[in-house]
């Protein structure tokens, strides 16, 4: 490819999904079902997320020299997704462990493996797909200092999008840089503190003072909310059976990137993007759930 919509610079994991009643407790064992593994990670995720609804997709991250590594590869090709920047060896590929609850809630431990060998040096390699993207994704389960150099070699033709997960503390460098952030409840309350009140509103303009040029806060069934210095601006949510929670989000991030790099503005692509996530929800697992522009259109 000469040109790129999106590039995703992240993660890319094996999923191990096992089914339970309830999580346990502490000291306790709860039996599930049968192990599920299938190609996870939340730049995985959103790099194939974008490749089926037709987004020209490179994804830069790095896997092990193994079966799980061979098997996110395969998915990412599958997708249409360009994998010329994927490396290889470091460390064995990396381990998300997902319990799935019936409502279709998840629980997530990430074993970062190989996603925390990706270097600066290795995103200062890829200098040319920063020159062919139109937007670059990024998320916080590779090593900060990676995102940094993302930030510090963008060009000004690319849109930096963050999704700030699994929440962190952010320096303001990385935060100016953001258009938008992207959060969920859960990250916003940890990016703001413990002074954080329970108004999403308030919760977005505390966010933009932090130094984004803008931001999303994903608020589950309650749709999701838009806000730059100019307003805030709600997305209702659409109303589906939820099976699976897993990768919702990831859908969500990858459809608003590709919708902006299209040229939408951020409210257009967010109620898009709102509409790629419920679709996802209504199947199990991440990558497996994840609708192509065709499929989108008939549901």
């Amino acid at each position: 490819m000469d040109s790129y919509d999106l590039l995703v610079v992240g993660s890319a994991n094996a999923d191990l999904i096992v089914e339970v009643e309830r999580r346990p407790l502490a000291g306790e064992t709860v039996l599930g079902s049968d192990l599920v593994v299938l190609p996870g990670g939340k730049g995985a995720n959103q790099a194939v997320a974008a490749a089926r609804l037709g987004a020209r997709t490179a994804l830069l991250a790095r896997v092990g020299d193994d079966a799980n590594g061979r098997m996110l590869l395969d998915a990412q090709r599958d997708a249409g997704a360009d994998t010329t920047a994927v490396l290889i060896g470091g460390a064995p590929t990396g381990v998300a462990l997902i319990t799935v609850d019936p409502s279709g809630d998840n629980s997530i431990v990430v074993s970062p493996g190989a996603n925390g060998r990706l270097t600066p040096e290795d995103v200062r390699g890829a200098a040319h797909l920063l020159r062919a993207a139109r937007v670059v994704s990024a998320q916080l389960e590779i090593p900060l200092e990676s995102v940094l150099e993302v930030v510090r070699n963008l060009l000004p033709h690319n849109r930096f999008v963050l999704n700030a997960s699994p929440p962190r503390a952010l320096p303001p460098e990385l935060l100016a840089a953001c258009d938008p952030l992207i959060v969920n409840e859960h990250e916003a309350r940890v990016l703001l503190g413990p002074t954080a009140g329970p108004d999403p509103g308030a919760w977005a303009a505390a966010l933009l003072a932090l130094g984004p040029r803008s931001v999303v806060i994903t608020l589950g069934a309650d749709g999701a909310l838009v806000a730059d210095p100019a307003g805030a601006t709600p997305i209702p949510a659409r109303s589906v059976e939820v099976v699976d929670t897993t990768g919702a989000g990831d859908a969500f991030t990858a459809a608003l990137a590709w919708r902006l790099a299209q040229g939408e503005p951020l409210p257009t692509a967010a109620a898009y993007a709102s509409r790629v996530g419920a679709a996802a929800v209504t199947k199990p697992g991440a990558q497996a759930s994840y609708p192509t522009a065709d499929q989108l259109d008939a549901l």
